[in-house]
């Protein structure tokens, strides 16, 4: 919250008590934004809330309230009293500017906070099987997840961004399997990828590097003995392409945990262990079963089949027994939509370690659909008719890409218009975004060189009071939109910063040479607009360009 905000909310809680004799606190009272300055700056529906409880008509509650309240030590111009009980608060306009100057010294810092106190967190998103090519479904949770993280980061939390590799599962292997036909197609040999195979064009490229590599040195050779290597060669090669595409959309990691490393270093049967220890297992029929329906889940799961080997659930449980063991405070998967019955598993999964299930929260992305030409794209890794994200980005670009999937909570689905996202006009959100930073450094960049005031007592337009209130909002924004993991709020407030600042552009003549003191003032408060939303765009990964 603001200093602005938590000063008037201060004040208003202060003249409540005088007027009730009570001890109400400022978090009781709740401010909102007029969409009219002609109903002043900050309303508080406080006269109203407790009107009943103290057996007061609103209106009288609301003006007794009004007449209580210290307007000097607000930097409150006036309160109004409106409808039936809202009061309304006109701050002293030079008090609103103060925000330019806490905005220029902060700079790229501004917006950053303590609310999350270092709390240790852990993210882990996108963690694709290395099989194919990433897709937009990817796509969409490394954008939001990579946004989540910067925002938390801001805020003063302490991130880990990491990605889970499935590396020992059947997909590999039959991911080795497709390979290695494609290898011995390239020898001339009459090979088939198997039913459950990958057919996209990337493997037939690694075949080709394989083939320049060592030749037909694998001809002839047993399928079993060969087997593998194309499947380390193969996850090799799918992992670094999938990681330079990942960067190339600004997305890295901190930690890239390995499935199969964690059964080498023997999690899987500590994780069983602990299991067992908090008497949450039992055998039937020769298997292992883990108790989670007595811990949320529909039905109890399977840990070890009767032929002795893990179900795919049990090395996620060793997975995330890893992660808490390692002392985050908290996890937070971010799952494809196809998971969503996944959930209550795995929380019945941590409980069942000793751990309270609210240590791991699951947050879903549902899918996006690609749209061209009014068509949709269809998206498969085994039928080779993937859209590839390294293709989006070349055809899209990266900022219109991470803009659009951050723009709705990733619990909604949505379409991505391609012919909208490479618009170079107002339409497109994200170009009007970037539009405005770029009209903010335009201007400064023609100050002819005045020099930006220290003091804004000439800051006083309507106009110029919504930027500053917005600008003031921006710190709350960030932590709001970290906390509930809602990169779509900091987009919602990107928009309307934008829409603010392209408002008051072509009202306002900022640089004035008969009215210097006026165009000094107003060229800070523009470069206050531009370090705020440089630092608003970077928080979703999206550049501020400073030309357009």
């Amino acid at each position: 919250m603001s200093e602005i905000e938590e000063k008037l909310k201060a004040q208003i809680a202060k003249a409540v008590n005088q007027v009730l004799d009570a001890s109400i606190s400022s978090e009781e009272i709740e401010l909102s934004l007029p969409k009219d300055k002609a109903h002043g700056d900050y309303a508080t529906n406080i006269a109203m809330k407790y009107a009943k409880k103290v057996g007061k008509n609103p209106r009288d509650f609301a003006n007794e309230i009004v007449a209580a309240f210290p307007l000097e030590e607000a930097n409150v111009e006036r309160l109004e009293v409106a409808g039936p009980g809202f009061i309304n608060a006109f701050m002293k306009s030079d008090h609103l500017a103060s925000v330019i100057g806490k905005v220029l010294r902060a700079k790229e810092d501004y917006g950053k906070s303590n609310v999350g106190n270092g709390k240790k967190i852990n993210l882990e998103y996108v963690s694709a099987n290395p099989t194919g090519d990433l897709h937009p479904g990817h796509a969409r949770g490394a954008a939001i997840g990579d946004a989540v993280a910067r925002l938390l980061t801001m805020a003063g939390y302490d991130v880990t961004r990491e990605y889970y590799v499935n590396d020992a599962g059947n997909q590999i292997n039959n991911m080795a399997l497709s390979l290695q036909a494609r290898y011995l197609q390239l020898c001339g040999v009459d090979a088939e990828i198997p039913e459950d195979g990958y057919h996209a064009e990337d493997l037939v490229h690694i075949a080709e590097a394989i083939k320049a590599e060592i030749g037909e040195q694998y001809k002839d050779t047993p399928k079993e003995e060969s087997l593998p290597y194309f499947r380390q060669y193969g996850l090799k090669a799918e992992l670094d392409k999938l990681k330079a595409d990942l960067k190339e959309f600004r997305v890295e990691f901190d930690v890239w945990s390995s499935e199969q490393a964690i059964r080498d270093r023997g999690l899987v049967e500590k994780a069983v262990d602990t299991l067992k220890a908090q008497g949450n297992t039992y055998e039937l029929d020769g298997a292992l079963y883990l108790k989670t329906s007595q811990l949320g889940d529909e039905k109890d799961r399977v840990l070890i089949k009767s032929d002795g080997s893990y179900t795919y659930f049990t090395p996620d449980i060793a997975y995330h027994l890893d992660k808490l063991d390692r002392g985050f405070d908290q996890l937070v998967d971010f799952l494809g939509a196809d998971h969503h019955g996944y959930i209550p598993r795995l929380k019945a999964g941590i409980a069942a370690l000793g751990y309270p299930s609210e240590k791991l929260e699951v947050d879903i992305i549902q899918m996006a659909r690609m749209i061209k030409d009014g068509e949709e794209f269809k998206l498969s890794k085994r039928s080779g008719k993937a859209v590839a994200l390294r293709d989006l980005m070349e055809e899209a670009g990266v900022d219109a890409l991470r803009y659009y999937f951050a723009s709705r909570a990733s619990d909604t689905q949505m379409d991505f218009d391609l012919d909208m996202a490479k618009k170079k006009s107002n339409e497109n959100p994200v170009y009007y975004a970037q539009y405005a930073h770029a009209r903010m450094t335009s201007v400064l960049e023609k100050a002819n060189g005045i020099d930006m005031a220290e003091k804004y007592d000439l800051i006083t337009t309507a106009k110029e009071m919504t930027l500053l209130k917005l600008m003031d909002e921006f710190e709350k924004v960030v932590a709001d939109a970290a906390q509930s993991r809602m990169p779509h709020k900091m987009v919602n407030y990107i928009t309307k910063f934008a829409q603010a600042f392209h408002s008051y552009y072509n009202d306002s003549k900022i640089i004035d040479s008969e009215k210097l003191e006026l165009s000094s003032q107003r060229l800070a408060l523009v470069k206050a607009c531009e370090i705020t939303m440089k630092n608003a765009l970077e928080s979703i990964g999206v550049n501020a360009p400073e030309h357009m």
